[in-house]
Order: C-alpha cells, then structure tokens, then sequence
C-alpha cells in the first residue's frame, strides 16, 4: 500500500472547490460580489468598459486579501506594516557625544582635505541630501499622477453624464 505525503508539510493547503482554500474562495466570492455590484450599478452612467475600470481598484484589495502572503503576513497586515513604516515610523536622531575641540579638530582637516582636493565625508553628506531631495521630488510626482488619473476619472463621469 503506497501513501503519498506532501513534502513540505507546513505549506500543505487543503483544498476546499476548484483547488482554492476556505479563505481564498471566500475572498474571491466577496470580490465577484463587490465588482458585480459596482458594475451593476454604475454601467448605466457611465458604460461598462469605464464601470468595470472603476471597479478594479476596489475588487483588486479584497481578492488579495485571500492570495497575497509575504513572509506569513497576510496582505492587509503587510499593508498596515508598510503604511505604519512610511508615514508614521518616527525619525532616528543621533546625538553627538563627541567634545567640542573634536569636532573643530574634524571640521579642520575636512577643510585641508577640501583644499588638497580629496574624497571626504562632506561629499557623501552632499550625496544624502541629493537622495532626500530626489525622494522628495518623486513624492511630489506620485502625488501629481494620482491627482491626475482622479481627474480624468472625473472627467469621464462628466462627459457621459453631458452626452
């Protein structure tokens, strides 16, 4: 008598219909529901081709949240992780324990080094700073395309509504 045994024991997944776990046809039924709904509702306004559009920002989140694994988390924890990580992880200081004669000792041979025409430190910062400011300015961008693409949605809706 032959039993087959998964392998890798900790990633078996029982299959619950068409190959798909609890949670992920779960997932997928409350995501066909939702875009159904929402198309429904809106093909009448504005088209389904651009409902359907509009739709897909909405179902894309619930039906990840039934595949999407990373590292064990499922996708609404790491989403929670990685906006906690942007936008409300506090920024590291770093306090000098240095004396003052150091310091103006440092400060001192970054200016010989300047005026020999070596590689110092200070260029490295220069560096960073040119990072925070490239950061910055692709925060801007985002921002301004997100904007955008709202308005053309807008605009959208506008122009079936006129016709």
């Amino acid at each position: 008598m032959l039993i087959e045994i998964n392998k890798d024991i900790d990633r078996y997944q029982e299959s619950l219909a068409m190959g798909l776990t609890a949670k992920q046809l779960v997932f997928s039924v409350a995501s066909v529901i939702a875009g159904g709904t929402l198309v429904f509702f809106l093909y009448r306004y504005i088209g389904l081709t651009v409902s359907a559009y509009v739709a897909i920002p909405v179902v894309s989140p619930i039906a990840l949240g039934g595949f999407y694994s990373y590292n064990g988390m499922d996708f609404y924890e790491y989403m929670s992780r990685k906006l906690h990580f942007m936008f409300s992880n506090r920024t590291l200081t770093y306090v000098s324990t240095e004396s003052e004669q150091l310091i103006k000792k440092y400060e001192m041979e970054i200016v010989n080094a300047q005026k020999s025409g070596k590689s110092t430190n200070a260029e490295e910062a220069e560096n960073i700073s040119e990072f925070e400011a490239m950061k910055e300015k692709m925060k801007r961008t985002m921002l301004i395309c997100a904007m955008i693409i709202v308005m053309l949605v807008i605009a959208a809706v506008a122009y079936k509504f006129m016709r």
